[in-house]
């Protein structure tokens, strides 16, 4: 959510940061209702002074046999006007934050204007892989080598959903206890939150109100839904409190299956697993000072990387302009893998810096040693990694001529094997 004080104070800074989205807003109305709920606390302010002076010379009349009738009656008129006012400033405020939630981040600095033609390619690891024989898309690749079984996952789930079995699952255990592993060594504490989740989880991580039907929601009442993501539940680890100074930064990592709906079609180069309802993803997250936030981007970023180059995979990295950037955030990262049957990059992780923006949604704040001050706290988060992008690289960049896929160094401590073939 963005400082109603910055848009106050400076609303054409916020109109054209907002333009480098590609998303244009009229401030106009807010500010007048903004300026209307301000003169209403003055002079809400003042009837009340008013109200407290009459209440206590009321007393004093009647204690000296005078008459008090009238000035109970000016009293009564006070009140009633403090309650029409209170009425509309209710009115005003909920305007108002229904207005500044509905608001996209504002882009950083040194993020460019535009969308998604606009992005960056700032880094290319390793080689597209070449092939001296006609090489298999990783749909053909799983199933052959018994890794997914597709159409019983249909069966089961329906469209977008797949079944790991066997080493399949075997390879996908050991995928998620690497990055699992490596998160640990550096130092990130292990969580595993609830899967089902409130609405105020999705408000505070930026989600809704805009994206609530890409949810898979539970309940009629109350609004209960799976989470999309781990990032939507550890946003709300400290929503409503104050941290210590000494608290941060918080580095914070966890596993779970990821529950999207995905609305809308797909198109026949995204199937098998590159889109999907469901899906098992590792998530950074990190609680930060303000000042810090932008080396803890940096230091997710690298973590990233760090664990898609373990697994020996070509990809690149790109920054993205504004406009591709997820509405939450005011900078993003994608590690994007080359999938060689498709002819081009899918992204496997963002990683981004939301600076104060959830904060604010969430309420999330900390206090200064020195200073007492208590200001909000910059949160980012990063995937490291999800894994169904993953594996359709791995069969397809390791595929060998005989139809057998070399296993990763990295991952062979946990599946116990260095290559899959066919049973």
């Amino acid at each position: 959510m963005l400082d109603i004080n910055l848009i106050r104070s400076n609303p054409e800074f916020v109109t054209e940061a907002l333009k480098k989205r590609e998303y244009s807003v009229d401030l106009t109305e807010l500010l007048e209702w903004d300026a209307r709920r301000r003169a209403i606390l003055q002079e809400n302010e003042n009837l009340k002074a008013e109200s407290n002076k009459k209440s206590k010379e009321i007393p004093m009349r009647k204690k000296q046999g005078l008459d008090a009738s009238e000035l109970l009656n000016e009293l009564k008129e006070i009140k009633e006007k403090i309650a029409v006012l209170d009425n509309e400033q209710g009115e005003l405020e909920e305007k108002i934050r229904k207005f500044v939630l509905a608001l996209p981040n504002l882009p950083a600095e040194d993020v460019v204007a535009g969308g998604k033609e606009a992005n960056e390619v700032i880094k290319v690891f390793g080689e597209k892989p070449e092939f001296e024989y006609e090489p298999k898309n990783h749909v053909d690749l799983c199933t052959s080598l018994g890794l997914i079984d597709y159409e019983r996952g249909v069966k089961m789930g329906g469209n977008g959903y797949w079944l790991y079995t066997g080493e399949g699952a075997k390879l996908e255990w050991a995928l998620l206890n690497y990055f699992i592993t490596e998160h640990i060594k550096d130092g990130y504490e292990f969580m595993l939150p609830p899967h089902i989740l409130t609405y105020d989880c999705g408000l505070t991580a930026g989600q809704f109100p805009k994206f609530e039907e890409d949810v898979f929601r539970l309940t009629e009442e109350g609004f209960h839904f799976l989470l999309p993501t781990a990032e939507t539940a550890l946003i709300n680890l400290y929503r409503g409190e104050i941290l210590n100074e000494n608290d941060l930064p918080r580095k914070l990592f966890a596993y779970t299956p990821c529950y999207r709906r995905e609305a809308g079609t797909y198109r026949a180069s995204e199937r098998g697993m590159i889109r999907g309802h469901q899906f098992n993803k590792v998530e950074m997250f990190g609680y930060t000072k303000p000042e810090d936030s932008t080396a803890m981007l940096k230091e997710l970023i690298d973590k990233a990387c760090r664990l898609v180059e373990g697994l020996g995979l070509h990809y690149q990295l790109s920054k993205l302009a504004a406009g591709d950037c997820s509405a939450s955030m005011a900078t993003t990262y994608d590690i994007e893998l080359w999938i060689p049957s498709m002819n081009e990059y899918k992204e496997c992780s963002s990683v981004s810096n939301a600076r104060d923006y959830q904060a604010r949604r969430g309420n999330i704040r900390f206090r200064r040693n020195d200073t007492k001050k208590i200001e909000f706290v910059h949160t980012l988060n990063g995937s490291g990694l999800a894994t169904s992008r993953l594996m359709p690289a791995i069969v397809e960049q390791y595929q060998q001529p005989d139809g057998s896929v070399i296993v990763p160094e990295v991952l062979r401590p946990f599946f116990g094997k260095d290559r899959i073939v066919k049973k």
